[in-house]
């Protein structure tokens, strides 16, 4: 098979046995080809092509065209309990014994209860299934490998047995009960994720995973931005960009303790008021009810507005407004509640009075001060003891062929399933093939992308009526 850019094929979708970021976006767009503009044997031909291009291009044709078999195995699911139960004999009851039925009831009967709506079984699912015999499809069915090319390369290299013996021939046929087994570092290797560098432990994942993680931070610290823009923006603060939200710059702490009325410059007073009013309205935001905060924030647009107007009007009527400003923001003041600050601290040492002796009639051992610090090192030391296992069981070592500590390969989840005629133990990296997959009603047990009208067309072509 052709190892170039196209293998995949991203302009016309070409599905591979293998776990990868290209199948998986195939595997998206794949559709049942048009059939409106070609001929039957066009349908075939290009039906063949697309699922030999999946079902392990690696087998010649003619090997393929050998192995082929029309029929096809299917099983029809009985009933165990009503063949324990009646012998046969009941389908002949009433037949000149004088006993009647309307057929015709009896099926709309059945309808109803749902006893009669079987699944029809997808016989043309199994056209490829001799392939799944072959060891090297069986090894990638399952989870041992990413792809049935590196299956491939497995047995040619001697790492799989089968029944305790070496096999180095992928196309060996496997029999109902054969167990083979795949050496467990080429499964780690093969399963696990990839190295940046040959001499690091760090995988290709762990640096995408930073990236995605300062993206979100971005998007996370932009949307804080966004908030604080609006608040502002309700605010209407024209000092915003000097960023006044403490008392420790020289003009707030000014604007806090000058009078209104012992400044001698109105516009500067005023300008002290507008402070003032922003302190009083960030420092209990969450404090405040709503009312008290459009109150507020009327306070200060009105006063800028006053500002602006201030140039052209008298000082006396300036003072004057200074002075009802004044008692504007000394009426807000008293309206806000002065015990809100005890009520809160009140609240919270109950919450976590209350937590404590929650905490301490759910444990027994946490009443007694020495039994709570035996208990606080037992409860440490069994933490301390889950991570040394973790880590003794997947150490970080960069002599590995693959990013330690192991993970899970990019895309494998999409892919990470395991037919039902293979019985499969991780732990030792082995198998067994049970028996030869069939189709039942409802069920076809060999795993294909492919519509059942692609693969029907596919059975035909290798019917050979042309």
């Amino acid at each position: 098979m052709p190892r170039g850019s196209r293998y995949h094929g991203l302009k016309k979708p070409k599905l591979r046995q293998d776990w990868s970021k290209e199948s998986l976006y195939n595997l998206s767009r794949l559709v049942t080809p048009p059939a409106a503009n070609k001929t039957f044997f066009q349908q075939k031909w290009l039906a063949k092509s697309m699922t030999r291009a999946y079902h392990n291009p690696y087998v010649r044709e003619g090997t393929w065209t050998r192995m082929f078999d029309r029929r096809l195995p299917a099983v029809v699911s009985m009933d165990h309990q009503y063949l324990a139960r009646y012998d046969g004999s009941e389908m002949a009851s009433g037949r000149g014994s004088g006993i009647e039925k309307d057929p015709r009831s009896e099926v709309e009967e059945d309808d109803r209860n749902g006893r009669n709506r079987v699944d029809k079984t997808p016989y043309m699912h199994m056209t490829y299934f001799p392939l799944e015999r072959r060891l090297d499809t069986a090894i990638w069915r399952a989870l041992f490998a990413s792809s049935a090319k590196q299956a491939r390369q497995f047995v040619v290299h001697g790492w799989v047995k089968v029944n305790g013996k070496k096999m180095t021939y992928p196309g060996y046929q496997l029999n109902p009960g054969d167990m083979f087994q795949v050496d467990p570092e080429r499964v780690m290797y093969a399963t696990g994720a990839r190295k940046r560098k040959a001499n690091s432990a760090v995988s290709t994942q762990d640096g995408r995973e930073e990236r995605e993680a300062d993206e979100q931070g971005s998007r996370v610290a932009k949307s804080r931005e966004e908030r604080e823009l609006e608040e502002e923006n309700e605010l209407e603060d024209e000092e915003s960009d000097a960023g006044a939200a403490t008392l420790e710059s020289d003009e707030e702490r000014d604007a806090m303790s000058v009078k209104p009325e012992d400044e001698k410059d109105a516009k500067k007073a005023m300008k002290n008021l507008v402070t003032r009013a922003k302190r009083i309205l960030e420092d209990s935001k969450r404090k405040l009810s709503g009312k008290r905060q459009q109150e507020l924030r009327a306070f200060a647009q009105s006063v800028r507005k006053t500002m602006s107007k201030h140039r052209g009007t008298e000082e006396s009527s300036a003072e004057d407004s200074i002075e009802g400003f004044e008692t504007a923001l000394a009426q807000i003041m008293t309206r806000i509640p002065e015990d809100a600050v005890a009520k809160e601290s009140a609240s919270a040492q109950q919450a976590e009075a209350t937590a404590d002796a929650i905490n301490k009639s759910s444990n027994p051992q946490m009443q007694d001060p020495a039994k709570e610090d035996e208990y606080k090192a037992r409860k440490d030391a069994e933490l301390l003891h889950a991570a040394l296992e973790r880590a003794r069981a997947n150490p970080i070592d960069p002599s590995k062929p693959y990013a330690t500590p192991w993970k899970p390969r990019d895309f494998m989840s999409a892919f990470a399933f395991i037919p039902r005629y293979l019985e499969v133990n991780q732990n030792i990296c082995s198998a067994v093939y049970l028996r030869h997959p069939v189709a039942r009603p409802g069920l076809a047990e060999v795993p294909t992308p492919f519509h059942g009208e692609t693969l029907a067309l596919a059975f035909n072509w290798y019917l050979r009526r042309r």
